[in-house]
């Protein structure tokens, strides 16, 4: 299958869908290393990680293998990201070392600010979990970590930095204050969570939106639910558009992605739904219709809301994400 590409800022491609790595709550690290072994037996070339899913080490394993098995380094595409605690100065370098370390690679294609916050949860936390030193976005704070980036970029252990969980407001003071610009950005989306405004001031400042979540997240964490939720992979415009097409909804979900113009890393860990997502961003496209139906039933449905990053005195989750 020949996956379909997207031109970063710079000029370097990246694969129109990849896998992502988040199962930590659900999978031990070598199930999803499994997983991601299979993902690039079957065509996968992305994959996203992060240093607090705790499983990097052994996807490096995975990774190493791969190129020892004549995949070429250059034909991956992976990507990492520095967690909430390893903020402060020199700390971003060190969470890249270690990253590059446990995935045995010499640099990373792309390198993230997992959360715009140095609030942080252990891995697993629970629902109720609240870190007492908790605070609001501090935007020097933040440029503090991003001159870190930009220097990891500079001295070429990156190749391309960007953000994730980020607002329009935080996106436009990082874009006034930096010296080099983020390539993409992360964020929730999928049928009923667009976000098109966010999702429209990225595309107009070059930077590439990285869609996670694209399924509706149906094995998210317990600390991630509210009962309000909505599940995309139900809802009968999406229902009605697989049937038309033969296809399982979590298809349509993920041609509506790439044809909208973002890159999903939907997680899965099993072989025949791997080979079915990504079977759904090389065959027939959807049709117009078909595109403007799914944009109409955008409401909103936030699901990873980042309850546990709360500080003492916050109104609720809509703080995090500048919501009134």
């Amino acid at each position: 299958m020949q996956i379909p590409m997207k031109k970063l800022r710079g000029g370097q491609f990246i694969p129109a869908i990849g896998i992502g790595t988040f199962g930590s709550d659900r999978y031990d690290e070598k199930t999803v290393a499994k997983a991601v072994q299979e993902a690039i037996a079957c065509g996968y070339r992305l994959i996203d990680c992060a240093s607090v899913y705790g499983n990097e080490e052994q996807i490096g394993q995975v990774l190493a293998e791969a190129i020892r098995g004549g995949i070429s380094r250059q034909d991956l595409f992976v990507i990492s990201k520095v967690w909430n605690d390893s903020h402060a100065p020199g700390d971003v370098l060190f969470s890249c070392a270690r990253s590059l370390k446990d995935l045995k690679l010499d640099y990373l294609d792309l390198y993230v600010v997992h959360w715009p916050f140095r609030n942080f949860h252990p891995i697993g936390a629970p629902p109720d979990y609240h870190n007492p030193d908790a605070r609001p976005y501090c935007h020097e704070e933040y440029m503090e970590t991003w001159y870190q980036m930009e220097r990891l970029l500079q001295a070429g252990l990156v190749r391309h930095i960007g953000t994730s969980n980020m607002t329009i407001k935080k996106l436009s003071m990082l874009i006034r204050d930096c010296r080099i610009m983020p390539a993409a950005n992360e964020m929730e989306l999928h049928p009923t969570f667009q976000q098109p405004e966010l999702f429209e001031f990225c595309v107009r400042h070059g930077i590439q939106p990285i869609g996670f979540s694209p399924l509706g997240s149906p094995s998210r964490p317990e600390r991630d639910r509210t009962p309000l939720d909505i599940d995309d992979l139900k809802h009968p415009a999406i229902i009605s558009i697989a049937q038309n097409h033969g296809l399982h909804p979590a298809q349509v979900c993920l041609k509506w992605a790439v044809q909208r113009g973002q890159v999903p890393i939907p997680f899965s860990v099993k072989p025949e739904q791997l080979r079915a997502n990504l079977e759904a961003v090389c065959g027939e496209p959807l049709r117009d219709e078909e595109m403007r139906a799914i944009t109409e039933i955008d409401c909103g449905n936030r699901l990873i809301k980042g309850q546990v990053f709360l500080w003492d005195g916050a109104k609720d989750w809509c703080n995090l994400w500048d919501e009134e």
